[in-house]
């Protein structure tokens, strides 16, 4: 397997994070970052159906899990830079600001960009992963074994 450059590397995290966060969240840091830029559609939004695969204790043969809808879109920057979006759902907004970050980490804008919108995500990601783990925990059982007297 090749590796990615730097670059390609960075991309791929800020589009699963964009996939993996919370549409409301999503949507409202957009909404705060400010206003839209122009763009044109290459692709507008579209659900479909990919198939999941799995692996029994992830290192088995594959199988096919089941189907899973996904929403994708591109599109193009008045400047030219473009943008994808694959996410989970039917949610078609969602795909649209996907596409619109991605296009626009790969500008100038993707300091502020970062700080407004991915920092916060990633932020929010992180917290529920750590409350989940904690939950989890919180049911743990430790297993140990006494030894008998007639065994010593």
């Amino acid at each position: 397997m090749t590796e990615l450059s730097p670059q390609k590397s960075e991309r791929k995290a800020w589009m699963s994070l964009l996939a993996k966060a919370p549409a409301a969240e999503v949507v409202r840091l957009w909404q705060a970052h400010g206003a839209a830029p122009e763009f044109s559609w290459l692709r507008a939004p579209e659900v479909g159906a990919v198939m999941v695969r799995g692996r029994a204790g992830a290192v088995g043969a594959p199988f096919n899990l089941g189907e899973m809808s996904v929403t994708r879109c591109s599109l193009r920057l008045a400047d030219g830079t473009v943008g994808h979006a694959y996410v989970q759902g039917r949610d078609k907004d969602k795909a649209q600001i996907a596409a619109l970050v991605d296009a626009l980490m790969q500008t100038a804008e993707a300091d502020g960009l970062r700080k407004v919108m991915l920092d916060p995500l990633a932020a929010g990601l992180a917290e529920g992963a750590t409350a989940r783990a904690a939950r989890a925990a919180a049911t743990k059982v430790e297993f140990f074994t006494m030894v008998r007297g007639e065994n010593a």
